[in-house]
């Protein structure tokens, strides 16, 4: 595994670095086996030090997690156990897509990704007597997996992510996933409305779109 610990206005010491290390490794034989690759990140958090830590452990799976306490370690053994709760809520379904990575894939997809400027009032004001788009300030791309709908709320879960835009699987339409403020997931389907699609029984708690 490829691991950085860097930090940010904080200093990250060859001791952390190793408990960093340890804990990773520890973690990850114990609920899934190995990652391509791991970051963490310490950054001051007013008063607070933040702890951030990213691992990639197969293709399009990403694990976020993320805590601040007043201590660097602390903060991360938060952010870990954190993402332990994660590991063990998916854990076989981790390894079975873990045991699929020699399979073939699938065609790749990407679609544009854009950051846009925040508007205030006056100018967003201006803006809809003008016609004019908010202003661009990133442009990216990203990929377009091809999931399920329990396979995407997983996604979106481990990457601790507020929406998830995907293909549907089943009938091949653009789908989207993504937290309600009530704290349930909500589903969009487009294909329901043409009545071409079917909730599969059980991929989400709640409701279908």
């Amino acid at each position: 595994m490829q691991l950085t610990v860097t930090g940010k206005q904080v200093e990250v010491g060859n001791a952390l670095r190793s408990h960093v290390d340890a804990a990773l490794e520890a973690l990850l034989g114990k609920y899934f086996g190995t990652a391509i690759e791991a970051h963490a990140v310490f950054a001051r958090d007013a008063h607070l030090i933040r702890a951030e830590i990213s691992l990639h452990i197969g293709r399009g799976i990403v694990i976020n997690s993320h805590a601040s306490t007043s201590d660097h370690y602390i903060a991360f053994d938060a952010a870990a156990e954190r993402l332990a709760k994660q590991l063990r809520r998916y854990k076989r379904r981790l390894r079975d897509h873990h045991g699929k990575v020699h399979a073939p894939t699938e065609r790749s997809e990407t679609a544009r990704s854009f950051v846009l400027a925040p508007i205030d009032e006056d100018a967003a004001a201006e803006g809809a007597a003008d016609g004019e788009s908010p202003v661009v300030i990133a442009e990216m791309s990203t990929e377009l997996p091809r999931l399920t709908v329990g396979e995407a709320v997983m996604r979106m879960d481990l990457a601790d992510a507020p929406v998830l835009l995907f293909r549907n699987r089943s009938h091949g339409e653009i789908n989207l996933v993504y937290r309600r403020g009530d704290g349930n997931i909500g589903w969009i389907d487009p294909a329901f409305e043409r009545g071409r699609g079917s909730p599969p029984p059980g991929a989400l708690p709640g409701e279908r779109r």
